[in-house]
C-alpha cells in the first residue's frame, strides 16, 4: 500500500505557481487602460513593475518586454504593469491622508510598498489536467468597476488583518472595526480568454470570470472563452494602524479609495502583460511552486535593492503625502 500511494503521488501532475513581490514604481494619476493619454487621470493609482510605463501604453508602440530596462518586480525578465486604487483616511475634520503600503510577510525584506503578485494554475496546490497557456504580447485587462455600487463579483475583497499572515475571513466591503494589523485589498482576475482578442473595449469583455472567492480552483472555462490563461490576483497590504486612534465617534468606517469609495464595492485593478519572450510560458509549464522558482528556475530573479532602485519620473506634480483638504482628482467630494 505504501508504494501505492507513492506512485499515485508520483503520477499527480506538476505543480506550478507564481507567487511574488513588486515594489511601488510610482504612485499617481495615471492610467493608461482607461484613459489613455490622459495627464492627470481621474483618480490616484499605485502602480508596480517594469519602467516603461507611461500615460499611454498604445500597444502599437512595441512590446512591454522589449521595453522596459528595470522592474520592481522579483523577476528580472517580468516588464508587465500592474495598478490599482490608493487607499486613504478621511479625518472627521473632513481631510485625507494617504494610507501607507506594507509588503507581504511571505516577502522578502525591504520591499518599498508595492503589491504581492500571483500567477496561479488553479489554487495553491496543484494545476490539474488543464493547459496554461501564457498571455501575448500586447494582452491587458482590467476587473472590478470604480462605479460598481454594489459587490461587482466573485475575487474582489477585503480582509482586516490581525498581522501580515491574516488571510480569512475575506469581505465583500471595507472592515467595520479597527484591524490590528492593518488591511489588505485582493485583487483575482479572470482566467478564461477568447483566444482571440488582446483586450476588449471594456477590457473585460475578451475575459470570462470562472473564479470563486479566495484561492480556489476556478470552474472550467465556456466555449466562447476557452483558453485557460494564468490566475493573476493581487494582494496589497495597507498599514491603518496609525490610524486607529482618529476613528469617529460612531465607528463609522473612515477608510476611502481613492476615487472617493467608502463602501468598497468599486475596488478595481488593471493589467498589462510584459514578460519577455517566452518566459512565462517556460514558468507555467514548469513544476516550480513560489518562490523556488527564482534563480534561473526557471526564471531569472533579483534582489529587493535592484526592485527599489527601478522608478519612472513623475509625469503628474501634486501633493499626496500631506493632509489634503480634497481626494487628488476628487474636487467638491
Amino acid at each position: 500500500m505504501k508504494w501505492l500511494s507513492l506512485s499515485l503521488a508520483l503520477a499527480v501532475p506538476a505543480q506550478a505557481a507564481l507567487r511574488f513581490g513588486c515594489s511601488t514604481l510610482t504612485i499617481q494619476r495615471l492610467d493608461p487602460l482607461v484613459e489613455p493619454g490622459k495627464v492627470p487621470s481621474a483618480h490616484l493609482h499605485q502602480i508596480v513593475g517594469g519602467n516603461a510605463f507611461n500615460a499611454s501604453m498604445d500597444p502599437a508602440d512595441g512590446d512591454l518586454g522589449d521595453k522596459g530596462t528595470c522592474t520592481t518586480c522579483t523577476f528580472s525578465e517580468d516588464f508587465s504593469n500592474y495598478w490599482t486604487a490608493v487607499m486613504f483616511f478621511k479625518h472627521t475634520n473632513g481631510s485625507y491622508k494617504r494610507v501607507p503600503i506594507m509588503q507581504n510577510t511571505a516577502l522578502p525584506n525591504g520591499i518599498n510598498g508595492g503589491m504581492t503578485v500571483y500567477y496561479t494554475q488553479q489554487d495553491f496546490y496543484s494545476n490539474g489536467n488543464t493547459k496554461i497557456t501564457a498571455f501575448k504580447p500586447g494582452f491587458r485587462m482590467t476587473v472590478g468597476s470604480p462605479t460598481s455600487e454594489s459587490k461587482f463579483g466573485p475575487g474582489l475583497k477585503f480582509v482586516c488583518l490581525n498581522d501580515k499572515g491574516t488571510r480569512f475571513p475575506e469581505l465583500d466591503d471595507f472592515p467595520t472595526q479597527q484591524c490590528p494589523g492593518g488591511i489588505m485589498t485582493v485583487h483575482h482576475f479572470p482566467a478564461c480568454w477568447d483566444g482571440k482578442n488582446l483586450d476588449s473595449p471594456d477590457h473585460q469583455s475578451h475575459m470570462y470570470n470562472t473564479v470563486k472567492d479566495a484561492f480556489q480552483n476556478s470552474g472550467p472555462c465556456p466555449a466562447s472563452h476557452p483558453v485557460r490563461v494564468p490566475q493573476v490576483a493581487y494582494e496589497t497590504l495597507w498599514d491603518t494602524t496609525q490610524f486607529n486612534g482618529m476613528w469617529p465617534a460612531d465607528g463609522s468606517n473612515p477608510f476611502v479609495l481613492s476615487y472617493g469609495d467608502n463602501k468598497g464595492y468599486g475596488t478595481h485593478a488593471d493589467y498589462v502583460f510584459g514578460w519577455k519572450g517566452d518566459s512565462l510560458q517556460k514558468a507555467m509549464d514548469s513544476s516550480c511552486m513560489f518562490n523556488a522558482c527564482e534563480n534561473g528556475n526557471p526564471l531569472l530573479s533579483q534582489g529587493v535593492e535592484q526592485m527599489n532602485a527601478c522608478g519612472v519620473e513623475k509625469t503628474v506634480t501634486e501633493d499626496i503625502d500631506s493632509w489634503l483638504p480634497e481626494l487628488p482628482g476628487m474636487s467638491g467630494m
